[in-house]
């Protein structure tokens, strides 16, 4: 049974910096599509950064030059690296998974597993 487990949200100021984690149980990370969607307060969740199996990554304007995804293969982990945060960044961020090599983009079609979410808060 796959599971993602979250971990890392918290409440910062808005400038600083927080990094997610994903703890992945099978599913490989190395070889498959992983990402970050955020569902912010009133608003549909949206997909924030996605990797795949051959490293490449997408981002969302909206985070591109501030936010980092990564993983690291040999723990099954997915990172999510935030930067010079803003109020608009506040939401639930849920980790995603998909059994396939490369990502469709940051579309939810394509996801077929999420984790609980994790809830980062940034104040101005």
């Amino acid at each position: 049974q796959v599971r993602l487990m979250e971990s890392g949200g918290a409440s910062v100021q808005a400038g600083g910096s927080l990094r997610l984690s994903c703890a992945a149980a099978e599913i490989p990370v190395r070889s498959s599509c992983l990402g970050w969607f955020r569902r912010a307060p009133g608003k549909a969740r949206e997909g924030v950064a996605v990797i795949g199996g051959s490293d490449k990554t997408t981002y969302a304007d909206s985070v591109s030059g501030r936010f980092t995804i990564s993983k690291d293969s040999d723990n099954n982990i997915l990172y999510l690296q935030m930067d010079n945060l803003k109020p608009e960044d506040t939401g639930v961020y849920y980790c995603a998974a998909a059994r396939r090599w490369a990502c469709p983009g940051l579309r939810e079609s394509g996801v077929g597993y999420w984790g609980q979410g994790t809830q980062v808060s940034v104040s101005s």
